[in-house]
């Protein structure tokens, strides 16, 4: 479906909130510039919340099937937190979606940042080079995206790497107008020469009150394009002299490299919208003489820390490092927090919100391995309403990609999930005996290929608990374990195979019957006092192994088993005790 400008014109035009007339007075005094124009392009069948328009909008591709996206990336001077994991877990899964269930090709590109004042602070503090620091937290960064399976973007941009583009971006802009340098060497952004355009992502207007300068700005309000090298800092030389880039100028001009004036999406956390967002777009819209650049940009909602109102960063220490983080839970219970709510709302954790996510994974898998045995044959169950399965089956596939196309909206998709594994679990009620009804494999195989592919695409892993076992190994242990629970189920099989009672006996009277039975009951009594310390060994090994979170479940000739982790395992440990 094509889109355009033109579509711009029944944008309306309201109080934001807090409402009023006075509100509405000020919206439309900058009406030219506040409005958002919708790109022409492609629908994506998509519609995303955009910071840019306030609203929820259709995602307009300008090249059908393909997404232009820029990232912001770290600052490279420590580890990574798990404020961080989470704005690039969230995004991954909205890139993910695009690409798994819209068929969109994403082209990402992600600044890092490696030169700036903490990584310059840090670096003196360690007695090495700032390039050297940025290096080893950038290598740090990467290693930790991959352990959370977060894709690697396209491409990854050094600002250090970008200098002579960054110096070139700067002299057009300041050839434009909208920018000055100074005595010191300094070069700043003139916010008031871009009056109304400015604002965009907030309501801070340039010709407001000043606060009081005490640098070598025109205005408190305008910000640095390039800063003069203090003493013995590392610096390049530009035509204002030695310095290096500010902030902001580092994505613009990073971005505008690859994309040009064309940048479908620009993400990042929410306390990024203003400045750093809001300066990215000044910047970009004076070099490129354009109207509109980034034409969606979202953004992601804090994690909080469980009783705190404030944000988890390095500045407040109430971090956890994403390395400390996964010693203790894995990136997929780590994905499933996140899945659990809207990518652009704060969420917060706790030990509680992670076991909440735990016990789905858990339900999920134990269900899958639960169908699994009922299509093998080692699940007996009553007759299956397949009909009702199949209609759910479909019903969920609708009601996914609906709350997909609804501002990635993940909560609402897992739920859809979890009412259908619900549905499943109602019909596989297992029964003592078999009454030979055949069974209903090819719906629980469907349903199982699409919860385990729905997960798969948004980074998890449920195939042969693989969620449960992680690591290097995991193929391998689940196959030690097979075995072990195999041998387990013999021994027992052996050891509750006992000779069941004649049912005729020799006509030699009745005296005669009566002994055969009972030398017969004497004979089973025996074997059971033989065989008790085998089945007490296989009760043992079930007992040892719940300890270990491993679960075994006896049913009829055969044996299955399950990872059941942390409380969970222990209280089952419990019961057992």
């Amino acid at each position: 479906m094509l889109r355009g400008a033109a579509a711009a014109a029944a944008r309306r035009c309201g109080p934001g909130p807090g409402g009023g007339k006075a509100a509405a007075r000020l919206c439309c005094s900058a009406a030219r510039r506040r409005e958002w124009m919708p790109p022409v392009g492609r629908d994506s069948g998509i519609v995303a919340y955009n910071s840019r328009s306030r609203s929820k909008e259709p995602l307009v591709l300008a090249t059908e099937g393909v997404a232009t996206w820029y990232s912001c990336g770290p600052t490279v001077y420590d580890r990574a937190h798990l404020g961080h994991a989470c704005s690039y877990v969230r995004f991954d899964i909205i890139r993910r979606i695009m690409t798994r269930f819209f068929g969109i090709e994403v082209i990402m590109v992600m600044g890092i940042t490696d030169i700036d004042d903490k990584i310059i602070k840090r670096a003196n503090e360690m007695n090495i080079s700032p390039v050297a620091l940025a290096r080893i937290y950038e290598e740090d960064f990467k290693q930790d995206m991959a352990a959370l399976k977060v894709l690697p973007p396209t491409v990854y941009m050094r600002v250090t790497d970008n200098i002579p583009q960054i110096i070139s971006f700067i002299k057009t802009i300041i050839a434009s107008g909208q920018a000055y340098a100074t005595s010191q060497g300094n070069v700043y952004f003139d916010v008031k020469s871009w009056g109304k355009r400015y604002g965009v992502l907030t309501t801070i207007y340039p010709d407001t009150q000043d606060e009081a300068v005490d640098t070598d700005k025109r205005h408190g309000k305008d910000f640095a394009l390039w800063k003069a090298a203090k003493p013995q800092e590392l610096s390049w030389t530009s035509p204002w002299g030695k310095g290096r880039p500010g902030w902001h100028i580092e994505c613009s001009t990073i971005s505008s490299a690859v994309f040009g004036k064309q940048l479908d999406i620009h993400t990042g956390g929410i306390d990024l919208a203003f400045p750093h967002h809001e300066n990215e777009i000044a910047q970009c819209e004076v070099y490129h003489q354009c109207e509109q650049w980034g034409n969606y940009f979202l953004h992601s909602g804090h994690l909080h820390v469980k009783g705190s109102q404030e944000k988890m960063s390095k500045s407040l220490k109430n971090y956890i490092t994403i390395k400390d983080f996964l010693k203790k839970f894995s990136s997929d219970q780590f994905r499933m927090f996140c899945l659990r709510s809207r990518y652009s709302s704060a969420i917060e954790f706790s030990d509680e919100s992670m076991d909440d996510a735990k016990h789905l994974l858990q339900a999920i898998s134990s269900f899958i391995s639960d169908a699994n045995a009922y299509i093998k044959g080692q699940l007996v169950c009553d007759p299956v309403r397949e009909d009702i399965l199949w209609e759910r089956l479909a019903n969920t596939k609708v009601t996914v990609k609906a709350a997909f196309a609804d501002d990635f909206d993940t909560s609402r998709a897992v739920a859809a999930i979890m009412d259908l594994i619900h549905h499943g679990n109602r019909q596989l009620k297992a029964v003592t005996k078999d009454a030979g009804s055949p069974r209903s494999s090819v719906v629980y195989g469907s349903i199982i290929s699409y919860i385990e592919g729905f997960f798969n695409a948004l980074g998890m892993s449920f195939g042969e608990r693989q969620v449960a076992l992680g690591g290097d190994n995991s193929a391998v242990l689940s196959n030690v374990i097979d075995e072990l629970v195999r041998f387990r189920a013999k021994v027992r099989h052996y050891a509750l195979a006992l000779p069941e009672a004649a049912e005729a006996v020799p006509m030699e009277g009745a005296a005669g019957a009566e002994g055969s039975k009972q030398e017969q009951k004497e004979k089973r009594q025996q074997l059971m006092r033989e065989r008790k310390p085998l089945l007490e060994a296989c009760d043992s090994l079930r007992g040892d192994l719940a300890a270990f979170g491993i679960q075994i479940k006896d049913r009829a000739a055969v044996s299955t088993w399950e990872i059941e982790e942390g409380e969970q395992a222990e209280q089952q440990t419990e019961k057992k005790s």
